[in-house]
């Protein structure tokens, strides 16, 4: 998935200098990271650790980090993305709001991808809501499809602003593929979809990695849509051009908060190493 400051270049980098860093063999550490995004750093540490925590106060960072650790067999699951695949489109929430011919006017989405999402999106709902699959195949789901919108959406780089006009890749019709996995059985995991400054209070290990916001970027109104397709909470009416959800600014994209929220995590965090 193309996100704004990710690490996957650096994840390398990062891991060479904190394995450096420590007195204790890295297999005997936690490592916890508080503002995970889409997973990157945790997913290159996870089977290097005794255990992990990953957190995002995002939504769709909850989804997809969960979904790294699904159990659920490559067999089900890609008979049940066959199925998906195969769904004639809907017109719902996201080809009204987000696509082109939609109600609302706004180009994230060609004609046929606004379909499919809301098809598969609701589908997805009705399976769960009818037990036909369980929580974690659920998040699994939901996943594959972020990571297939990603793929078709008519944008230059984050979910904030659309094209004028629907570019080459944002015309090629969405199709749900298997998601990366870990292959490894790694019992101690945590994810969190919390305030990093109050779940620092609950918390506690050896290594904590700190990659927040560091200016005024707001992840939340940067990647409303993947929120939006992820909770499918369709009752709200979007704001403005580039229809926006309702978010809160985090503490860390104000110049006025910025340092006194950091100060106020690294004051409650009891951790060994700090990076």
């Amino acid at each position: 998935m193309n996100y704004l400051g990710s690490k996957k270049r650096l994840s390398g980098f990062i891991y060479n200098v904190i394995s450096h860093s420590l007195k204790l063999k890295l297999t005997d550490c936690s490592f916890c990271d508080l503002f995970a995004g889409t997973g990157i750093v945790g997913n290159y540490f996870h089977d290097k650790v005794k255990s992990i925590i990953y957190n995002d106060r995002e939504y769709y960072s909850f989804v997809i980090n969960t979904a790294f650790f699904s159990n659920v067999s490559e067999e089900k699951y890609r008979a049940m993305l066959a199925e998906l695949n195969q769904l004639d489109g809907r017109e719902g929430f996201i080809f009204n709001q987000y696509s082109e011919c939609g109600t609302a006017g706004r180009l994230y989405f060609s004609s046929e991808n606004g379909q499919k999402i809301d098809a598969i999106r609701m589908d997805i709902e009705r399976r769960f809501k009818s037990s036909e699959i369980d929580q974690n195949f659920y998040m699994l789901l939901l996943a594959t499809l972020l990571k297939a919108v990603d793929k078709v959406a008519n944008k230059a780089s984050v979910h904030c602003a659309y094209l004028k006009t629907v570019k080459t890749t944002a015309t090629k019709n969405l199709h749900l593929l298997a998601v990366k996995r870990t292959e490894v059985s790694h019992p101690d995991y945590q994810i969190f979809n919390e305030d990093s400054n109050e779940l620092i209070t609950q918390v506690k290990g050896d290594i904590l990695y700190l990659d927040p916001p560091y200016n005024g970027r707001e992840y939340g109104s940067y990647y409303h849509l993947l929120n939006t397709i992820a909770l499918y909470d369709i009752d709200f009416e979007p704001k403005g051009k580039e229809g926006l959800r309702p978010y809160n600014t985090s503490k860390f994209c104000l110049r006025s908060e910025a340092e006194n929220v950091m100060f106020d995590l690294y004051k409650n965090a009891i951790f060994s190493i700090f990076s």
